[in-house]
């Protein structure tokens, strides 16, 4: 039986050390009305999307072993002021597994070409866990596509990890596919995917990137998009290591003053009393991320409204 917990700790850990929310399945739609769904091929990906609300674009992105549910009830309260594209990353929710390793890298070049497709021009991101080191390369790779950039509970250091989280992601393979059915994240899988069958296949894609080394201090440091830096005092990394991806954009560097001229340019929230598997759901995290993204000039509203309505959404 503590075996069985074991992995399903360590399966709410994802790609690259990336971990996952907790799903509830009881919860409410994720908005009033219908969003606009469809899916876009990226990279031999075909990737599902939906549109939630209006507004200025916000490209929203999951943690592992989740999909776009994970941010109910997050997800309406962004869409009441934002046009929120949400999209189920490579072979979660109801995007197939390929034939590619699941990649950070990868699948923030497949959000490029993804909201190219759609007609943005640029959006702002948030990416939770997964989604934020997802989120993280696009505005390394593609900074001309993130307007604002909110990173969740995602380590930029492998080796951040609480040590007993480390050993818990070593236990995440193929092997472990059959204990992990009598969990919610595999039930949710089985209702969503178009192939649950690819449930094993899954889980080894997701314990080989595992058990990749990574270090993105260096690349951190050239993002040139505003960050706000969001994670839990409970979080599967220490908070200290939320403070040092802080530093890396130039926070804490100095008093902000009195009429606060010295402020960073990025943000740093330490949410209290918040876990990394609760975040994506927890009403904190929506409070924390609007008036950030609200911070936006006039200017920037206005260099967003000919994208802010996309082009091929559909069913």
């Amino acid at each position: 039986m503590q075996r069985v917990l074991n992995l399903v700790t360590a399966a709410l850990v994802t790609v690259s050390a990336h971990g996952a929310a907790q799903v509830r399945r009881d919860q409410p739609a994720a908005a009033a009305t219908k969003p606009r769904t469809g899916y876009v091929l990226a990279n031999r990906i075909n990737y599902y999307y939906e549109i939630h609300g209006q507004g200025a674009p916000l490209l929203l992105l999951h943690g592992g072993l989740g999909n776009i549910q994970m941010f109910i009830p997050n997800l309406p309260a962004l869409a009441k002021t934002r046009q929120v594209i949400a999209v189920d990353l490579h072979g979660h929710g109801r995007t197939a597994i390929g034939d590619r390793p699941i990649s950070l890298i990868d699948q923030g070049d497949d959000m490029a070409i993804i909201l190219k497709q759609l007609g943005y021009a640029s959006v702002d991101v948030m990416g939770y866990s997964l989604g934020g080191g997802v989120a993280l390369f696009i505005a390394i790779r593609h900074p001309d596509l993130v307007g604002r950039l909110v990173v969740v509970s995602t380590p930029f250091r492998r080796n951040a990890f609480y040590p007993d989280i480390l050993s818990q992601q070593g236990q995440v393979g193929a092997e472990a596919a059959e204990a992990m059915k009598q969990t919610p994240m595999y039930q949710l899988y089985a209702s969503l995917a178009p192939r649950p069958e690819d449930w094993p296949r899954l889980l080894q894609k997701i314990g080989d990137s595992m058990a990749e080394d990574f270090d993105l201090s260096n690349e951190i440091r050239g993002i040139k998009a505003t960050v706000l830096v969001v994670a839990g005092d409970a979080d599967i990394f220490p908070p200290a290591h939320a403070v040092e991806l802080f530093g890396l954009l130039g926070g804490g560097k100095r008093d902000g003053g009195w009429d606060g001229s010295g402020r960073p340019k990025s943000r740093l929230a330490i949410l209290p009393g918040v876990t990394h598997y609760a975040m994506g759901s927890d009403p904190a995290l929506a409070a924390t991320v609007i008036p950030f993204l609200d911070e936006e000039t006039e200017t920037d509203r206005e260099s967003r409204a000919a994208t802010a309505q996309p082009v091929g959404a559909t069913r």
